[in-house]
Order: structure tokens, then C-alpha cells, then sequence
């Protein structure tokens, strides 16, 4: 029988069960295989990745794991499992939030299934990435249609009788809601400081500049949600600067990069910066680690200090942001599901206006 919930996948990326060699290997050779990540042939790409990469790597992402393990798992599922009990919370009895990840465990695949056994039949996907690239969004929309159909290799015909009516929920990198969330969030985190920031560091991850060539979008929406926050914070031009981090491999990434941009701050006369990055809404390895730790070794190789070094969080399970989550999938869930059915006060206006 079916359910007449309104079934919420909040779909993140992925992270690996432990921060461990072995753990990492799987999680690895999954996400490097993903030709939206890497579109080299498979040919050429595989025997690399098999035989060199997959036998140095792992090792050295465990150490940096490690790092920033928390005692109850990976800060990427645990903030995530957070935003989710938050939102189903706030959306009611009308709605079945589970989590999925593209890479790993818990899989969209397992998440689809929890939700056909129990007879939900119509989805709202939540990729959690505001601003949309191939190399991720992209990548969320093939995991559910592969979990919908039934698909399990290009060998093999569908043979499921049944799939879920899914919507997806667009990129919200303009998103009011998601703007004021951070503006509220940073001001936080600014009052806090003993001395008020001197530069504001905005980084996005990166993308190789050919996906953006060959339509990617993703960059303009970076630059956009950029400039919306700088508005909304009041910052001058000379306040701010937006660069994009994680490169890997040889090609030509987006620029500027951001490990290069932090090591000469102090250069630029840049003694208290304040990094943040938008585009990542939940703590993860490239947030505490990447921009935390190594961030922090940059800053003070370019001759600045470490101690006046500040890192801004994720918004996380931030209260509000999870309401922001919520007028988002209401929006998207409009004619499934009544208003006065959701557990938490909102006006019309705010949904159609999200």
C-alpha cells in the first residue's frame, strides 16, 4: 500500500565509513571513477587510477582524515544526519527525510529503497550543493535515476515496475533565504572574534576551467552568490576576495587559486582574514582540513600569523538555515502536500516567494 508521505532525500556527496587506508580505497576508486568528476577515457584514466593513484592516495586522505574525525564519525554525515532530523522536525508527519550520498555509505540507492519499502511513492530530491557543476549536482541526478529505475549496468534492461515520481530541487545559489542564512551566520562568528576581520577570503571548490568551456555553469553561479553575500555584509570591493580550492591533476583549474590567495595575504597587508566558503553547507574534509588546517600553514608561510587566522564553519544544522531547507522542498512539494498538513508556521507568501 502506498504512503501518502511526501518522501525528502537530502543527497550529499559522500565520505568514507573511517578514516583509514582500507576505507578510503572503495571511497576513492568510486568517486575517481565518476566520468562527471573525471571525463578522461576510461582507457587511459582507469589504469592510472587502478595502478598508482589507488595505491598512494588512500594513505595519505586517511592521515588527513584523521585530523578532523569526530567521535561520532565523519563531520560530513554527522552535520548532514543533523540538517536531516532538523528538517524532518520542522516539516511534520507529511514527510519522510532520509539521507543518501553519492559516494559511499548511506548510498542514494539504499535511500530510494527505504523509501519505496515503506510505500513512498513521489521524491523530492535535495542536492545539497547551492550552485550547480556536473562534477556534483550532475553527478546526485544520476545516482537517483540509476536507484529509480533499477539500473544496474548498460548489460542489463530495466526491470522494475514500478519508479517514484521525483522532483529536484534547482540550484539555490541566489536563494534569499540562503543569502540572509549566511549574512546571520558570518555576523555571528564576526561578533565573536576579539578583533573584527581585516579581508574576507570566499572560497568555492574548484572545477577544471574546460568543464566551464564546455557549459558548466557552475562559476558564474559561484561569483553570483559571492556578490549577493558581499552586498548583503556590506563589504567594499576591497574587502573580499572569491578564489577556488582543491585542484587536482595538471589541467588548468578555476582561478585564482585559494591556497596561493592565503599564503599572500600577508603581502597584501592582510594580518586577521576571515575564510569562508559558501558552496560547501556542511563541514567536511576541504572545509576543516583543507581551509582549516592547511589553510592556516599558508597563511603563516606567506609570514602571517596562524592565531589571527580565523575559519568560519559551515552553516551546518544552523536553525536557520534548516527553515530556509524547508521553505525550499515545501516550494518544490507544491500540490502534494497542504500546508496546514506541515508542522511549522509558513505563510504562502514565504513558500512561492522562496
Amino acid at each position: 500500500m502506498l504512503n501518502q508521505r511526501i518522501g525528502v532525500l537530502v543527497a550529499q556527496l559522500g565520505t568514507p565509513d573511517a578514516p583509514t587506508a582500507k576505507a578510503l580505497r572503495p571511497y576513492l576508486a568510486q568517486f575517481l571513477s565518476d566520468m562527471r568528476v573525471i571525463d578522461y577515457s576510461p582507457f587511459i584514466w582507469q589504469p592510472l587510477l587502478r595502478g598508482l593513484l589507488l595505491n598512494v592516495r588512500p594513505r595519505r586522505s586517511a592521515r588527513l582524515y584523521r585530523r578532523i574525525w569526530l567521535e561520532e564519525g565523519s563531520p560530513l554525515l554527522v552535520y548532514t544526519q543533523r540538517q536531516a532530523e532538523k528538517l524532518q522536525a520542522l516539516l511534520g508527519d507529511a514527510f519522510r527525510v532520509v539521507i543518501g550520498m553519492t559516494y559511499g555509505s548511506p548510498s542514494i540507492q539504499s535511500a530510494i529503497q527505504t523509501l519505496e519499502a515503506e510505500g513512498v511513492d513521489r521524491i523530492v530530491v535535495l542536492p545539497m550543493f547551492p550552485q550547480f557543476s556536473s562534477t556534483t549536482t550532475a553527478s546526485v541526478y544520476d545516482a537517483v535515476y540509476r536507484a529509480a529505475a533499477g539500473r544496474r549496468c548498460p548489460l542489463f534492461h530495466e526491470r522494475k515496475r514500478f519508479i517514484p515520481t521525483l522532483r529536484f530541487v534547482p540550484p539555490f545559489y541566489d536563494h534569499d533565504g540562503y543569502i540572509e542564512a549566511m549574512r546571520a551566520h558570518l555576523t555571528r562568528v564576526v561578533d565573536a572574534m576579539p578583533h573584527e576581520p581585516d579581508h574576507y577570503v570566499i572560497t568555492f571548490h574548484g572545477i577544471p576551467n574546460r568543464y566551464i568551456k564546455t557549459g558548466d555553469p557552475y562559476r558564474a553561479q559561484c561569483e553570483r552568490t559571492a556578490e549577493l553575500l558581499a552586498q548583503a555584509m556590506g563589504w567594499r570591493d576591497e574587502d573580499w576576495t572569491v578564489c577556488f580550492q582543491s585542484r587536482f591533476g595538471p589541467e588548468k583549474w578555476l582561478e585564482p587559486y585559494t591556497d596561493e590567495t592565503i599564503e599572500h595575504l600577508p603581502q597584501r597587508g592582510v594580518q586577521r582574514p576571515l575564510v569562508f566558503s559558501p558552496g560547501f553547507v556542511t563541514d567536511c574534509l576541504e572545509t576543516l582540513d583543507e581551509l582549516g588546517n592547511e589553510g592556516r600553514e599558508s597563511f603563516e608561510a606567506g609570514g602571517g600569523h596562524g592565531e589571527h587566522y580565523t575559519l568560519a564553519a559551515c552553516l551546518n544544522d544552523n536553525d536557520d538555515f534548516v527553515e530556509v531547507l524547508g521553505q525550499i522542498v515545501l516550494r518544490e512539494a507544491a500540490g502534494w502536500v497542504q500546508l496546514e498538513e506541515v508542522a511549522y508556521p509558513l505563510t504562502y507568501a514565504m513558500v512561492v516567494n522562496s
